[in-house]
């Protein structure tokens, strides 16, 4: 099932005019098809070049039935979260309240104490060279090896039985300062951790006397005017959406449906829900200098050397990295995934041209005898569409 419209950009979504580029539904169509066909149940998507918006949604909502995805669907965005949160502690180091090369134990001394409270700058946890390991395989004992990105030999189960557990923050925070460290604070590349950004999280509450969801929602979403971003009040997702399917490399056949999840394990590092219209909105003022100063985008875009999850090395920067094609124009955004749902979303640097892409099922590479994920349609039709999305 396919959806899909092009249209000129609302009178709330104009900014500056600028020089468009040429915006075609016919190739973008055809590559939502391609991943659609290649395996993924549902994909939706809204590019934006100039004033002009392409949307489309290609694919089901629920397995087993007819009801289609539709470009306006929410989403769990997973750790596109985190840009929403470096945006709200910017503001308040814009206020004199943070200072991002302060010790991390100045702020937050009874979570990382001692010497390595007065090594991790906050810097170090927004651009992950702190050196705090990961905290998920603590949390989801069958995903042990997670931390080094050994999948072969764990299994989803503790996904199952941690469904509805709701996690206390400071609990998650212990588990990854406790952990052996992954490296010295400052060094690099550094290590891709939640756990950064769950301190992140105490350092916002601390700063500001509230809950970091309401301070982010209060001073950064509603800022931005975004319609359908919320932090998930409990497991369910409000409002129309996909549901969400984990493979877990094949192990789950057919694929499990986690729309359904509590997200305290993740917080302010990845429960955001939203939609691909609302991301490309705040991408687009993000980038123009709208919701933090460009003093404070420019350190955004200084990058360092981390590890991904995915066992890469990539530059990133303070909750923002690039995309491009050696010749061609950089994007910058985030990727996420949580349980059964990706997320893209990338902006031009110029702020001309932005993608958001939304996929429901995750996690869909089986392994091989030695945990490594091996290749997939779905990863070519990906990035056929994002090139297509990107560069037109």
């Amino acid at each position: 099932m396919r959806t899909s419209v092009c249209r000129g950009l609302p009178r709330a979504y104009e900014r500056t005019p600028v020089v468009s580029d040429e915006l075609n539904p016919a190739p973008l169509d055809a590559a939502l098809e391609r991943v659609h066909r290649a395996g993924v149940p549902g994909v939706f998507a809204e590019v934006r070049a100039g004033d002009q918006v392409w949307s489309g949604a290609v694919g089901v909502a629920e397995t087993g039935t007819d009801r289609p995805v539709t470009p306006r669907m929410r989403h769990r965005i997973g750790s596109v979260t985190k840009p929403f949160t470096v945006a709200a502690v910017l503001r308040q180091f814009e206020a004199g309240t943070i200072d991002l090369d302060a010790p991390v134990g100045r702020y937050l001394p009874k979570l990382v104490p001692g010497p390595r409270g007065d090594a991790i700058t906050v810097r170090m946890l927004v651009n992950h060279t702190s050196g705090l390991a990961e905290y998920l395989p603590y949390v989801y004992p069958s995903l042990e090896g997670f931390a080094e990105f050994d999948f072969a030999r764990t299994g989803p189960q503790s996904l199952e039985d941690h469904r509805f557990t709701r996690f206390e923050r400071t609990e998650l925070i212990r588990m990854g300062v406790e952990a052996p460290p992954a490296g010295a604070p400052g060094s690099t590349p550094g290590l891709y951790s939640n756990t950064n950004y769950l301190l992140l999280a105490e350092l916002l509450a601390e700063v500001t006397g509230m809950p970091a969801e309401e301070y982010i929602t209060r001073d950064v979403i509603e800022r931005a005017g975004l319609r359908d971003t919320v932090f998930p009040s409990g497991p369910r997702i409000e409002g129309p959406h996909a549901r969400m399917y984990e493979s877990w490399f094949g192990k789950h056949e057919p694929p499990r449906d986690y729309s359904e999840f509590d997200m305290s394990f993740v917080g302010p590092a990845g429960s955001l829900i939203s939609t691909v219209a609302d991301l490309n909105r705040f991408f687009g003022l993000l980038l123009a200098g709208e919701i933090v100063g460009p003093a404070s985008l420019a350190q955004m875009q200084r990058t360092v050397k981390v590890v991904s999850q995915e066992a890469k090395v990539i530059d990133y920067g303070l909750g923002l990295y690039p995309m491009s094609v050696p010749g061609l124009p950089t994007f910058w955004g985030h990727g996420g995934t949580v349980w059964g749902a990706g997320t893209l979303a990338m902006t031009r640097a110029d702020g001309r041209r932005q993608l958001a892409v939304a996929v429901n099922l995750q996690r869909w590479n089986v392994l091989d005898s030695e945990g490594r994920p091996q290749a997939h349609p779905i990863d070519a039709a990906l990035a056929s569409l994002y090139e297509v999305a990107m560069y037109g």
